[in-house]
Protein backbone atom coordinates (compact mmCIF):
# COMPACT_ATOMS: atom_id res chain seq x y z
CA UNK A 1 0.00 0.00 0.00
CA UNK A 2 1.34 3.38 -0.95
CA UNK A 3 2.30 5.82 1.77
CA UNK A 4 0.86 9.22 2.48
CA UNK A 5 1.22 12.39 0.44
CA UNK A 6 2.48 15.48 2.29
CA UNK A 7 1.11 18.76 0.93
CA UNK A 8 2.99 21.86 2.05
CA UNK A 9 1.05 25.13 1.97
CA UNK A 10 -2.10 23.01 2.28
CA UNK A 11 -4.38 25.92 3.18
CA UNK A 12 -3.18 28.17 0.33
CA UNK A 13 -4.36 28.98 -3.21
CA UNK A 14 -2.98 25.78 -4.75
CA UNK A 15 -2.84 23.61 -1.63
CA UNK A 16 -6.55 23.83 -0.87
CA UNK A 17 -7.77 22.42 -4.23
CA UNK A 18 -4.81 20.00 -4.33
CA UNK A 19 -5.73 18.38 -1.00
CA UNK A 20 -9.33 18.12 -2.21
CA UNK A 21 -8.25 16.51 -5.51
CA UNK A 22 -5.99 13.97 -3.78
CA UNK A 23 -8.61 13.02 -1.19
CA UNK A 24 -11.12 12.57 -4.05
CA UNK A 25 -8.65 10.09 -5.62
CA UNK A 26 -8.62 8.08 -2.38
CA UNK A 27 -5.12 9.11 -1.34
CA UNK A 28 -4.06 9.48 2.31
CA UNK A 29 -3.01 13.11 2.71
CA UNK A 30 -1.11 15.03 5.36
CA UNK A 31 -2.04 18.71 5.09
CA UNK A 32 0.84 20.83 6.37
CA UNK A 33 0.30 24.36 7.61
CA UNK A 34 1.53 26.61 10.38
CA UNK A 35 -1.53 25.82 12.50
CA UNK A 36 -1.48 22.08 11.78
CA UNK A 37 -5.27 22.04 11.69
CA UNK A 38 -6.95 19.10 9.96
CA UNK A 39 -8.38 19.84 6.51
CA UNK A 40 -11.47 18.09 5.13
CA UNK A 41 -10.52 14.47 4.47
CA UNK A 42 -6.85 14.98 5.38
CA UNK A 43 -4.91 14.84 8.62
CA UNK A 44 -3.29 18.09 9.69
CA UNK A 45 0.36 18.47 10.61
CA UNK A 46 2.15 21.58 11.86
CA UNK A 47 4.97 22.69 9.58
CA UNK A 48 7.33 25.65 9.68
CA UNK A 49 9.89 26.07 6.89
CA UNK A 50 12.18 27.92 9.28
CA UNK A 51 12.05 25.17 11.93
CA UNK A 52 13.66 21.87 10.83
CA UNK A 53 12.31 20.24 14.01
CA UNK A 54 8.90 20.18 12.28
CA UNK A 55 10.23 18.30 9.24
CA UNK A 56 10.47 14.83 10.83
CA UNK A 57 6.86 14.64 12.06
CA UNK A 58 5.61 16.04 8.74
CA UNK A 59 7.52 13.50 6.62
CA UNK A 60 6.70 10.54 8.88
CA UNK A 61 4.91 7.82 6.87
CA UNK A 62 5.11 9.89 3.66
CA UNK A 63 6.38 8.65 0.28
CA UNK A 64 5.43 11.67 -1.87
CA UNK A 65 5.38 15.40 -1.15
CA UNK A 66 4.19 18.61 -2.79
CA UNK A 67 6.77 21.26 -2.03
CA UNK A 68 6.15 24.95 -2.61
CA UNK A 69 7.03 28.30 -1.07
CA UNK A 70 3.92 30.01 0.28
CA UNK A 71 3.07 33.52 -0.91
CA UNK A 72 4.84 36.27 0.97
CA UNK A 73 8.24 34.58 1.20
CA UNK A 74 11.19 35.60 -0.94
CA UNK A 75 14.12 33.60 0.50
CA UNK A 76 13.48 30.51 -1.62
CA UNK A 77 16.86 28.79 -1.33
CA UNK A 78 17.21 29.37 2.42
CA UNK A 79 13.78 27.90 3.17
CA UNK A 80 13.40 25.24 0.46
CA UNK A 81 16.85 23.61 0.19
CA UNK A 82 16.60 22.04 3.69
CA UNK A 83 13.11 20.71 2.81
CA UNK A 84 14.41 19.16 -0.43
CA UNK A 85 17.30 17.61 1.51
CA UNK A 86 14.92 16.20 4.14
CA UNK A 87 12.71 14.66 1.44
CA UNK A 88 15.66 13.22 -0.49
CA UNK A 89 17.18 11.69 2.66
CA UNK A 90 13.91 9.76 3.13
CA UNK A 91 13.62 8.94 -0.61
CA UNK A 92 10.34 10.85 -0.76
CA UNK A 93 9.23 11.77 -4.29
CA UNK A 94 8.98 15.56 -4.64
CA UNK A 95 6.60 17.46 -6.90
CA UNK A 96 8.00 20.97 -6.70
CA UNK A 97 6.05 24.12 -7.56
CA UNK A 98 8.60 26.45 -9.12
CA UNK A 99 7.78 29.37 -11.43
CA UNK A 100 7.77 30.12 -15.15
CA UNK A 101 11.08 31.25 -16.65
CA UNK A 102 13.42 30.32 -13.80
CA UNK A 103 15.34 27.96 -16.09
CA UNK A 104 16.63 31.05 -17.95
CA UNK A 105 19.40 31.57 -15.39
CA UNK A 106 20.98 29.15 -12.91
CA UNK A 107 21.50 32.05 -10.47
CA UNK A 108 17.74 32.46 -9.96
CA UNK A 109 16.93 31.12 -6.46
CA UNK A 110 14.05 28.91 -7.64
CA UNK A 111 16.33 27.40 -10.31
CA UNK A 112 18.92 26.64 -7.63
CA UNK A 113 16.24 24.70 -5.74
CA UNK A 114 15.32 22.84 -8.94
CA UNK A 115 18.98 21.92 -9.53
CA UNK A 116 19.32 20.62 -5.97
CA UNK A 117 16.21 18.49 -6.52
CA UNK A 118 17.45 17.20 -9.89
CA UNK A 119 20.76 16.16 -8.28
CA UNK A 120 19.19 14.77 -5.09
CA UNK A 121 18.61 11.25 -6.40
CA UNK A 122 14.98 11.19 -5.29
CA UNK A 123 12.14 10.99 -7.86
CA UNK A 124 10.79 14.40 -8.82
CA UNK A 125 8.51 16.43 -11.07
CA UNK A 126 8.95 20.20 -11.49
CA UNK A 127 5.92 22.40 -12.22
CA UNK A 128 6.55 25.95 -13.42
CA UNK A 129 3.20 27.78 -13.43
CA UNK A 130 2.67 31.10 -15.15
CA UNK A 131 1.03 33.97 -13.26
CA UNK A 132 -2.17 32.81 -11.54
CA UNK A 133 -5.55 33.90 -12.90
CA UNK A 134 -6.55 33.91 -9.21
CA UNK A 135 -4.30 36.92 -8.50
CA UNK A 136 -7.20 39.05 -9.72
CA UNK A 137 -9.17 38.25 -6.56
CA UNK A 138 -6.10 38.32 -4.28
CA UNK A 139 -3.16 40.64 -5.11
CA UNK A 140 -5.03 42.77 -7.66
CA UNK A 141 -8.39 42.72 -5.85
CA UNK A 142 -8.10 46.31 -4.58
CA UNK A 143 -7.69 47.44 -8.19
CA UNK A 144 -10.75 45.43 -9.26
CA UNK A 145 -12.70 47.11 -6.43
CA UNK A 146 -11.55 50.60 -7.42
CA UNK A 147 -12.14 50.07 -11.13
CA UNK A 148 -8.47 50.31 -12.14
CA UNK A 149 -5.97 47.45 -12.02
CA UNK A 150 -2.55 49.06 -11.54
CA UNK A 151 0.35 46.72 -12.42
CA UNK A 152 3.89 47.25 -13.71
CA UNK A 153 3.27 44.88 -16.63
CA UNK A 154 3.43 47.34 -19.52
CA UNK A 155 1.74 45.94 -22.62
CA UNK A 156 3.06 42.45 -21.88
CA UNK A 157 0.84 39.44 -22.41
CA UNK A 158 0.47 36.51 -20.02
CA UNK A 159 -1.08 33.05 -20.48
CA UNK A 160 -2.66 33.18 -16.99
CA UNK A 161 -3.20 29.76 -15.37
CA UNK A 162 -6.09 28.82 -13.07
CA UNK A 163 -4.98 27.45 -9.67
CA UNK A 164 -7.39 24.54 -10.15
CA UNK A 165 -5.36 23.49 -13.20
CA UNK A 166 -2.13 23.76 -11.18
CA UNK A 167 -3.69 21.63 -8.43
CA UNK A 168 -4.97 19.00 -10.89
CA UNK A 169 -1.59 18.90 -12.64
CA UNK A 170 0.09 18.42 -9.26
CA UNK A 171 -2.36 15.64 -8.32
CA UNK A 172 -1.53 13.84 -11.57
CA UNK A 173 2.21 14.20 -10.98
CA UNK A 174 1.87 12.92 -7.40
CA UNK A 175 -0.22 9.86 -8.31
CA UNK A 176 1.67 8.65 -11.39
CA UNK A 177 5.29 7.82 -12.21
CA UNK A 178 4.76 8.69 -15.90
CA UNK A 179 5.97 12.28 -15.46
CA UNK A 180 8.96 11.65 -13.18
CA UNK A 181 12.19 13.46 -14.01
CA UNK A 182 10.43 16.09 -16.10
CA UNK A 183 9.63 19.80 -15.83
CA UNK A 184 6.36 21.32 -17.07
CA UNK A 185 5.51 24.96 -17.78
CA UNK A 186 1.84 25.35 -16.81
CA UNK A 187 -0.17 27.96 -18.73
CA UNK A 188 -3.71 28.81 -19.63
CA UNK A 189 -5.04 28.34 -23.19
CA UNK A 190 -4.27 31.87 -24.45
CA UNK A 191 -2.27 34.97 -23.57
CA UNK A 192 -3.91 38.25 -22.57
CA UNK A 193 -2.61 41.72 -21.88
CA UNK A 194 -3.70 43.20 -18.55
CA UNK A 195 -5.98 45.55 -20.51
CA UNK A 196 -7.72 42.54 -22.08
CA UNK A 197 -7.91 40.83 -18.69
CA UNK A 198 -9.53 43.94 -17.21
CA UNK A 199 -12.18 43.84 -19.97
CA UNK A 200 -12.94 40.16 -19.25
CA UNK A 201 -13.32 40.98 -15.55
CA UNK A 202 -15.51 44.01 -16.36
CA UNK A 203 -17.96 41.77 -18.19
CA UNK A 204 -18.21 39.45 -15.17
CA UNK A 205 -18.49 42.02 -12.37
CA UNK A 206 -20.82 44.21 -14.42
CA UNK A 207 -18.93 47.49 -14.17
CA UNK A 208 -16.00 49.05 -16.00
CA UNK A 209 -12.51 47.99 -14.92
CA UNK A 210 -9.50 49.60 -16.57
CA UNK A 211 -5.80 48.75 -16.57
CA UNK A 212 -3.12 51.30 -15.78
CA UNK A 213 0.51 50.47 -16.48
CA UNK A 214 2.91 52.03 -13.98
CA UNK A 215 6.63 51.96 -13.25
CA UNK A 216 8.14 49.68 -10.61
CA UNK A 217 8.46 52.34 -7.90
CA UNK A 218 4.78 53.33 -8.18
CA UNK A 219 3.75 49.67 -8.18
CA UNK A 220 5.80 48.89 -5.06
CA UNK A 221 4.33 51.96 -3.34
CA UNK A 222 0.78 50.81 -4.06
CA UNK A 223 1.46 47.30 -2.73
CA UNK A 224 3.23 48.46 0.44
CA UNK A 225 0.40 50.95 0.99
CA UNK A 226 -1.99 47.99 0.87
CA UNK A 227 0.04 46.18 3.56
CA UNK A 228 2.28 43.96 1.40
CA UNK A 229 5.78 43.72 2.98
CA UNK A 230 8.38 45.79 1.11
CA UNK A 231 10.64 42.84 0.25
CA UNK A 232 7.74 40.90 -1.25
CA UNK A 233 6.46 43.97 -3.12
CA UNK A 234 9.92 44.42 -4.65
CA UNK A 235 10.00 40.71 -5.53
CA UNK A 236 6.64 41.01 -7.35
CA UNK A 237 7.93 44.06 -9.22
CA UNK A 238 11.08 42.19 -10.26
CA UNK A 239 9.12 39.23 -11.66
CA UNK A 240 6.95 41.57 -13.74
CA UNK A 241 10.01 42.42 -15.87
CA UNK A 242 9.62 39.14 -17.84
CA UNK A 243 5.95 40.03 -18.40
CA UNK A 244 6.90 43.38 -19.96
CA UNK A 245 9.50 41.59 -22.10
CA UNK A 246 6.91 39.15 -23.49
CA UNK A 247 8.37 36.05 -21.85
CA UNK A 248 5.10 35.03 -20.13
CA UNK A 249 3.04 34.99 -23.35
CA UNK A 250 3.79 31.48 -24.67
CA UNK A 251 1.11 28.79 -24.33
CA UNK A 252 1.99 25.16 -23.56
CA UNK A 253 0.05 21.88 -23.61
CA UNK A 254 1.43 20.84 -20.20
CA UNK A 255 -1.88 21.05 -18.31
CA UNK A 256 -3.53 18.81 -20.90
CA UNK A 257 -0.56 16.40 -20.89
CA UNK A 258 -0.78 16.04 -17.11
CA UNK A 259 -4.54 16.17 -16.54
CA UNK A 260 -6.09 14.99 -19.80
CA UNK A 261 -8.14 18.19 -20.17
CA UNK A 262 -7.49 21.59 -21.69
CA UNK A 263 -6.64 24.38 -19.23
CA UNK A 264 -9.36 26.78 -18.07
CA UNK A 265 -9.55 30.14 -19.80
CA UNK A 266 -9.35 33.48 -17.98
CA UNK A 267 -13.04 34.00 -18.81
CA UNK A 268 -13.89 30.65 -17.15
CA UNK A 269 -11.82 31.63 -14.10
CA UNK A 270 -13.66 34.96 -13.87
CA UNK A 271 -17.12 33.41 -14.24
CA UNK A 272 -16.38 30.72 -11.66
CA UNK A 273 -14.96 33.27 -9.21
CA UNK A 274 -17.54 36.02 -9.83
CA UNK A 275 -18.62 36.10 -6.17
CA UNK A 276 -15.02 36.62 -4.96
CA UNK A 277 -14.38 39.29 -7.62
CA UNK A 278 -17.56 41.18 -6.72
CA UNK A 279 -17.16 40.83 -2.93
Amino acid sequence: MAGKILVLGATGNVGTPLVKALVARGESVKAASRSGKAVAGAEGVAFDYADPATFGPAFDGVDRAYVMLPAGYVNATELLLPVIAAAAARKVKVVFQSAIGVDADDDIPYRQVEIALEKSGTPYVILRPNWFSDNFHTYWKAGVDHGTIVVAAGEGRTSFVDVRDIAESAAAALTSTAFDGKAFVLTGPEAHSYAEAAKILSDVVGRPIAYQAVDDATFVGILTGAGVPADYANFLAAILYPVREGWTAPVTDAVETLTGHAPRSLATYAADNAAALKA
